[in-house]
């Protein structure tokens, strides 16, 4: 398979092989001494050795930094920042899923701009700003999910409080992304499930947001209609290249087309990240048809154009919401928070976070805490 390049937002080299672009590429910018920043999960597989071991075959000094873990945090960032130092490193790659790659961006940050990593949190009164100093930074992708590879954003979590910060700038987004979907042949079948849902996710919120946006808009269905076509078939068939192909690019498109706005499926989602410590693609997953529904009457065309997409027969709104849930069914995800374990004491602690996330802004509908606390009643079944 050919290796395809878009700049669209960034570099990407998309195709099957495009890991083993890496180290030439490195070289041609002058790049001698990369920290690989990366989860432990990924450190345990083979593909990390490989990738490390091409580096260094290339004449190349690569340092491993693999304490990233769950959702990342500030303090996951500092030691990668300390490891980046203590190894004289000149550029950062991120090898990973979403959090992997939300730290990588944050230590390309830090390593090259002073004071605190949410000194520069996005929409802070009085934050630094970010500068074209971030240092070179490379994002390789191992799930297809978040899209973090193409984002201009790390979501960072703070240690203490658990709260979900947003560092942005497009001075974060990757210089080059090389998109392999081998990388992914890997995953589990329970997190291609959630990571895909992820990517679904963004595809559909994206083209619900409220802002006028037709690019993201061509986007978002195109992404959903790929992940449509793809994900049941990459559960089921862990080693289909054409279904992980499908889902690599669903995902960078969500990614993409969410620069025009999410909504409430993702405020619930963070809250159940910050309240019960949840992995963001599964609380999407989770929250997804429970929170679509409030905005049915609001945009229901929307929903007629989100059926299509999905290759749907029938467009009504109550179709594709039907859709969502025998998808979760088949591929996996649990139907309600209780299923997960999750406190229903919590309700009104989870609906006040929610309140609070800034995603529910772009939604089609306004919500308020009272609509997100219905919201999260009725997830628990």
């Amino acid at each position: 398979m050919a290796i395809d390049r878009f700049s669209f937002p960034t570099d990407i080299r998309f195709g099957l092989g495009a890991r083993h672009l890496l180290a030439d590429h490195l070289l041609e910018v002058g790049v001698g001494r990369p920290l690989v920043v990366t989860d432990k999960g990924v450190s345990a597989l083979p593909l990390l050795d490989e990738l490390v071991g091409a580096l260094r075959g290339a004449g190349l000094q690569p340092a491993v930094f693999d304490g990233v873990w769950g959702n990342p945090t500030e303090s996951q960032v500092r030691s990668g920042v300390g490891r980046y130092h203590e190894h004289g490193a000149d550029a950062v790659v991120g090898v990973g899923g979403g959090a992997a790659l939300d730290v990588a961006k944050a230590v390309a940050l830090m390593a090259t701009h002073p004071g605190e990593l949410f000194d520069y949190e996005d929409g802070r009164p009085g934050a630094r700003p970010i500068t074209d100093a971030v240092c070179h930074l490379v994002a390789l992708p191992t799930t297809a999910g978040t899209g973090s590879e193409v984002g201009r954003s790390a979501v960072i979590s703070d240690d203490t409080t658990h709260v979900k910060r947003i560092i942005f700038s497009p001075h974060l987004l990757a210089r080059v992304v090389l998109a392999d979907p081998e990388l992914t042949v890997g995953l589990p079948p329970q997190l291609t499930a959630a990571t895909g849902m992820d990517a679904l996710t963004h595809n559909i919120e994206a083209y619900l947001a409220k802002a006028y946006h037709p690019i993201c808009d061509g986007i978002a269905l195109e992404g959903l209609r790929l992940g449509a076509t793809h994900l049941l078939r990459a559960v089921a068939e862990p080693g289909d290249l054409d279904a992980r192909t499908g889902m690599l690019m669903s995902s960078m498109m969500g990614a993409i087309a969410f620069q025009k706005g999410l909504g409430v499926v993702h405020s619930t989602a963070h809250a159940l990240g910050t309240v019960a410590d949840l992995h963001h693609g599964l609380a999407n997953a989770v929250m997804i048809d429970h929170a679509l529904r409030i905005n049915v009457e609001a945009c229901p065309e929307r929903f007629a154009m989100l059926a299509a997409s999905a290759g749907l027969d029938s467009h009504a709104p109550d179709a594709f919401l039907g859709w969502l849930r025998d998808l979760k069914t088949d591929i996996g995800i649990p139907p309600s928070l209780s299923q997960l374990g999750v406190d229903p004491s919590r309700i009104d602690e989870l609906s006040r976070v929610a309140f609070a996330d800034p995603c529910h802004l772009d939604n089609p509908r306004p919500v308020t805490e009272a609509d997100l606390r219905g919201i999260f009643v009725e997830a628990f079944g």
